[in-house]
């Protein structure tokens, strides 16, 4: 592919940068905070964070506010910044137990140990505008966190853990395991420092999604879901919550913790299958940063998708959905198309008139044909 150079063209990018922010500084309110924004659009930041693969609310918040509310750019930038850091050492194992609840539901049972906890969440509300936000005052904003607290009074806090409702199904033998538990930790694929190959081990691919842009993941697994597959998910738990991030002590090795992270972890139950002879339920895993339980969910319809022996349509096939659901790589090739291809173009014409020019000496009538 080739590029041309175009005079002045350094001059003009420049001042592109600068009206760009113009239109950001261009209004008559007060500029957004990077706080207001962790604050109050804490579900993007959360998404900047997941898509951009590193855990950092205020940096979140800074990239989604020099992006303009962009959050493929949002998370372009936070993936960029986290490439120039360097790798101090690894986490240890967790598992979904240890995560500190704020929202913890199943679809699939009614009753489960420890209760549904809804906590945030606007499932079961109408998606009606709330024009009192107009006038979003901090008088009303006080009234209302002062009357939450009336109504939390005496409440008891949540338990710091809960019992797994997917073990109920584990316990009377009724689900599989899903292929690739057999991974050792030593064993575990590290997608920032190995290339992707196929067919990849379930750890690459449960990274691969983890960082992946939540409209892509959404959309495969939805066309599953429709008929382009074979899963009919239920929700067997969806959490949200914090989880612990241990590491081992430099100077004793023992487990140390050193801050938690919000993640939202989503298991689904899927389709039967005959296990050693006997059916059983299958089961798919998803986890991602921060507060995004479609993105969670529409992971593990996909990590369940693609444990088909044979894949028979696109949701099943790893590297078609693997190779496709980077929010970075393809903003960055969709973007490109942007860039000047006059080379490229140029030579397309050439051979399109040529051909056009070919085709003319060629019809019935022409000069060549009559001095046949």
């Amino acid at each position: 592919m080739g590029y041309v150079a175009v005079k002045g063209g350094e001059e003009a990018i420049a001042q592109a940068g600068k009206l760009l922010t113009y239109q950001r500084l261009k209004g008559a309110s007060d500029p957004l905070e990077v706080r207001q924004i962790q604050e109050q659009l804490y579900l993007a930041v959360d998404r900047v964070m997941s898509e951009g693969s590193l855990y950092a609310p205020d940096l979140a918040a800074l990239a989604f506010k020099q992006a303009a509310g962009d959050t493929l750019e949002a998370a372009f930038m936070l993936r960029a910044y986290r490439a120039t850091q360097p790798r101090v050492g690894y986490s240890l194992p967790h598992k979904g137990e240890e995560i500190r609840i704020i929202r913890r539901i199943s679809a699939a049972f009614k009753d489960i140990p420890g209760g549904q906890v809804l906590g945030p969440t606007s499932d079961y509300t109408l998606r009606l505008l709330d024009f009192e936000l107009l006038e979003d005052t901090p008088r009303q904003r006080q009234a209302f966190l002062q009357a939450l607290g009336r109504d939390l009074a005496g409440t008891r806090p949540l338990p710091l853990t809960f019992p797994k409702v997917i073990d109920i199904l584990r316990k009377e033998g009724l689900l599989a395991e899903a292929l690739g538990n057999e991974e050792g930790r030593e064993k575990i694929f590290d997608i920032t420092r190995q290339s992707l190959t196929f067919p990849a081990s379930r750890s690459a691919a449960l990274q691969t999604m983890a960082r992946s842009e939540t409209g892509g993941l959404l959309l495969l697994a939805y066309t599953n879901m429709r008929g382009y597959g074979d899963i009919h998910p239920t929700v067997g738990e969806l959490r949200v919550g914090y989880l612990p991030v241990r590491i081992e002590h430099p100077q004793t090795g023992a487990p140390y913790t050193i801050g938690e992270v919000k993640v939202t972890e989503a298991e689904v139950i899927a389709r039967f299958t005959a296990a050693e002879g006997s059916p059983k339920f299958t089961l798919g895993y998803g986890l991602c940063f921060g507060h995004n339980e479609i993105k969670a969910i529409a992971m593990a319809v996909l990590d369940r998708a693609m444990q088909a022996p044979e894949p028979r349509m696109p949701s099943e096939d790893q590297e078609f959905v693997l190779s496709h659901l980077d929010g970075i790589e393809s903003l960055g090739f969709g973007s490109h198309w942007k860039l000047p291809h006059y080379v490229t173009f140029q030579s397309d014409l050439d051979r399109l008139r040529r051909a056009q020019e070919a085709g003319k000496k060629t019809k019935p009538g022409s000069g060549k044909d009559n001095a046949t």
